[in-house]
C-alpha cells in the first residue's frame, strides 16, 4: 500500500479559510503548503493515552508512533465531519464525545499543517484499521515522556501533546 499522492487537499490560510487546493503528493514534497487535519488524543478513565502504529508504508514518519487519530479534511468537509469520518476509518469508534483543544500551525521537514487538536475519554472497544494502521495500543503518561525524543514517537505527536497534556 501506499498513500494516494493525487488526493486533493484544500489549502488554508492561518485562521482556516480556504484559499486553494493541491494534490497531497504536492503537500508532501517539502512545499510547505498550509493544509488543514484533525488530530483525536484518546484518554481512557485511567488517564492512559492510545497511539497508533504507523505502517511502514506511510510518506510520512513511517513505523512511528502517533496521535490516536490524525487526518487530512477533505476538500470541501468541514472539521467536525472530517473528525467523525476519520475517527471511524482508523479506530472503528463512532460514539464518542469530542472536546476541542485548540488550533494551532505544525511545521515538519516536509510539510506544514493547521492542526486542529481534539481529546476524548474512551472506554469502549478500538477496532484500528488494518489498512490504514500497523495496530495501536494504551500507553501510560509515563511511558510517553520516557518515549520522547528517542524516535519512537513522531516529532507532531510529541511537540503536540507536551503543548497541549503535559
Amino acid at each position: 500500500m501506499k498513500d494516494n499522492a493525487q488526493e486533493i487537499f484544500p489549502l488554508v490560510d492561518e485562521t482556516g479559510r480556504v484559499i486553494g487546493s493541491a494534490t497531497r503528493g504536492e503537500c508532501h514534497s517539502g512545499s510547505r503548503l498550509l493544509h488543514p487535519v484533525v488530530h483525536l488524543h484518546v484518554f481512557n478513565s485511567n488517564g492512559d493515552v492510545y497511539l497508533q502504529k504507523r505502517p511502514e508504508w506511510k510518506d510520512i514518519q513511517p513505523g512511528k508512533w502517533d496521535t490516536a487519530v490524525g487526518g487530512h479534511i477533505d476538500y470541501g468537509e468541514n472539521p467536525a465531519d472530517a473528525l467523525r469520518r476519520e475517527v471511524g476509518e482508523e479506530l472503528g469508534i463512532t460514539d464518542f464525545q469530542p472536546e476541542a483543544m485548540g488550533i494551532y500551525v505544525f511545521e515538519g521537514l516536509r510539510e506544514r499543517e493547521l492542526v486542529y487538536v481534539n481529546k476524548t475519554i474512551y472506554n469502549g472497544p478500538i477496532t484500528p484499521s488494518t489498512d490504514e494502521l500497523d495496530g495501536g495500543r494504551f500507553w501510560t503518561l509515563q511511558e510517553i515522556k520516557d518515549a520522547i525524543g528517542k524516535g519512537i514517537l513522531t516529532p507532531n505527536f510529541e511537540s503536540e501533546f507536551q503543548r497541549f497534556f503535559l
